[in-house]
């Protein structure tokens, strides 16, 4: 059955990083912008970074800028996200998902046709 698979997460202290993986497995990433989405407890999907067919252009939310970097690598079918500097509020189920190819491309108003189950990522001292 086709479905995305992540990993990666941990519980790490403030300040720390992890790095994310997604591997596809009946579902082909390339030709296909991704995308990293999280959601914290309580609250709705928050869209963490987006990333072009070929990795050459990615897209941050304002909240992450300058700490995570989206990348990917069409030969393995796989998306990664490294997260640095973590912080408290970054604590989240991480999902990442491939973005239709008809969807608006407006950063943040993706739709998606597919999805990973997450992996949690939890900063905490």
């Amino acid at each position: 059955q086709a479905h995305l698979a992540e990993s990666g997460g941990g519980l790490v202290q403030p300040g720390g990083s992890l790095r994310l993986s997604c591997i596809g497995s009946g579902v082909s990433f390339s030709g296909f912008y991704m995308s990293w989405v999280r959601q914290a407890p309580g609250k709705g999907p928050e869209w963490v970074a987006s990333i072009d067919t070929s990795g050459a252009r990615a897209r941050y939310a304002v909240s992450v800028e300058g700490r995570f970097t989206i990348s990917r690598d069409n030969t393995l079918n796989t998306l990664y996200l490294q997260l640095n500097d973590l912080k408290p509020e970054d604590t989240a189920l991480y999902y990442c998902a491939r973005i239709r190819w008809d969807s608006d491309y407006t950063p943040g108003q993706y739709e998606y046709d597919y999805w990973g189950q997450g992996t949690q990522v939890t900063v905490s001292a």
